[in-house]
């Protein structure tokens, strides 16, 4: 059951949903690939919250205020635990079966630690300030 779940609180897993993403629907980047996610296969699985249409602890959940959630991605799975960024995507990944490989290759542990996965989230964080002029070049051109 895929939901936007605009009006329901983090208790996923009484829906069924194996994990809530937060995105920022106000942003046509973000709903761009987020669009793309839903039509995966195995996004039925998951839930997905547009924080810009909602600031409610219940929509929420007490440890993800609305200003936290539209300045980096995350993703709070079955278990409650929230994640942020690079690893929130690499949880999303390993969630879609096409997709899978690659959240594998970024969480991949090599000599006890994840240097993929430290990599990528300094990518994300690089890309951050950059998001809005991408999403106008892309705009733009009509790819979003």
């Amino acid at each position: 059951m895929r939901s936007e779940l605009d009006g329901r609180g983090p208790e996923h897993s009484e829906c069924g949903n194996e994990s809530t993403v937060y995105f920022d629907g106000a942003c046509p980047l973000c709903r761009a690939e987020i669009d793309h996610y839903r039509r995966s296969r195995g996004a039925e699985r998951i839930a997905f919250v547009d924080v810009s249409r909602c600031d409610t602890v219940e929509q929420l959940g007490p440890d993800l205020s609305q200003e936290a959630a539209l300045r980096r991605f995350h993703l709070r799975d079955r278990d409650g635990q929230l994640i942020s960024g690079a690893a929130a995507f690499a949880r999303l990944w390993t969630l879609l079966p096409g997709w899978r490989w690659l959240g594998r290759l970024i969480t991949f542990r090599f000599a006890s630690g994840q240097p993929m996965l430290r990599v990528a989230e300094f990518l994300y964080r690089a890309s951050l300030p950059l998001r809005p002029r991408l999403a106008r070049i892309l705009q733009r051109l009509r790819l979003i």
